[in-house]
């Protein structure tokens, strides 16, 4: 009765089966890693934003990158910002509107400075036209802002090219930014969230990074893809049986009514 199991297209479907079981195994798996390095990244960056500011210089020591896990981590740093050599960072947009980053050195004194970026500003009315920026504050400052590594093609997903405008980038990167620069920089930058004494005219303050579900969607697919193992065996079982039913009606033999526990 069941020798019709071995013929050319059954047993192209139990090739079909046998392939696609352990092809969901791996794409339930796959999500399930992407659930955890996503809840672990939201873990840390959450509790980076809930921590008490630090001294930018207790996290990174001068000449140094800042490290993965201090990514967002709140700190204080001191000095003057150095408009001269200020920027502004292209195809950066901020609640659905086109826009550029302020980012400007602050001199924190010894020959050393980190990158700030102030702010967002909108974009100008076309392509040409230069946005208006809030000018930097003189005088001495403390900034109060979430720590950031610097950016690179390859962790923003952002292509570098030549041409820009005078005074324009398009990645946040203190190495290739500090090469033209009178002073090192700091191996990353300090997106403002406050600044003492506050501006009486500032650029739009950068909106905080969104934590998101953690991964919540990874491991719901990561279920489905388990659950379709079940879908795919209990369907081959189902035409298996359907199969055996139509051969004993055909050869006039009461099919077997099999009830599952």
């Amino acid at each position: 009765m069941y020798r019709f199991l071995l013929t050319p297209r059954w047993l192209a479907l139990h090739v079909v089966v046998l392939l696609v079981i352990p092809a969901f195994v791996f794409l339930g798996r796959w999500q399930f890693g992407r659930y955890e390095e996503r809840s672990t990244n939201s873990d840390v960056v959450t509790t980076n934003l809930e921590a008490k500011p630090v001294p930018m210089g207790d996290l990174v020591p001068p000449g140094q990158a800042v490290k993965d896990g201090d990514r967002f981590r709140s700190v204080t740093v001191a000095g003057t910002y150095d408009a001269s050599h200020g920027l502004l960072v292209r195809r950066r947009p901020q609640e659905g509107r086109n826009g550029f980053y302020v980012l400007t050195p602050l001199v924190t004194g010894g020959g050393q400075a980190v990158l700030v970026n102030r702010g967002w500003v909108p974009a100008g009315a076309t392509a040409d036209t230069a946005p208006a920026v809030p000018a930097a504050p003189t005088g001495q400052v403390t900034v109060t802002g979430r720590l950031r590594p610097g950016e690179t093609e390859a962790s923003s997903g952002i292509k570098e090219r030549s041409g820009l405008p005078q005074g324009q980038v398009l990645l946040i990167n203190p190495a290739r930014i500090g090469s033209g620069l009178p002073y090192g920089l700091v191996g990353g930058y300090v997106e403002l969230t406050g600044q003492e004494p506050k501006s009486q005219q500032a650029p739009e303050p950068v909106t905080a990074p969104d934590v998101g579900s953690g991964g919540g969607l990874n491991f719901a697919y990561g279920l489905q893809w388990w659950a379709f193992i079940g879908v795919a065996i209990g369907g081959w079982i189902m035409l298996i049986r359907r199969e055996v039913a139509d051969r004993r009606a055909k050869d006039g033999e009461p099919a077997k009514v099999q009830t599952a526990n």
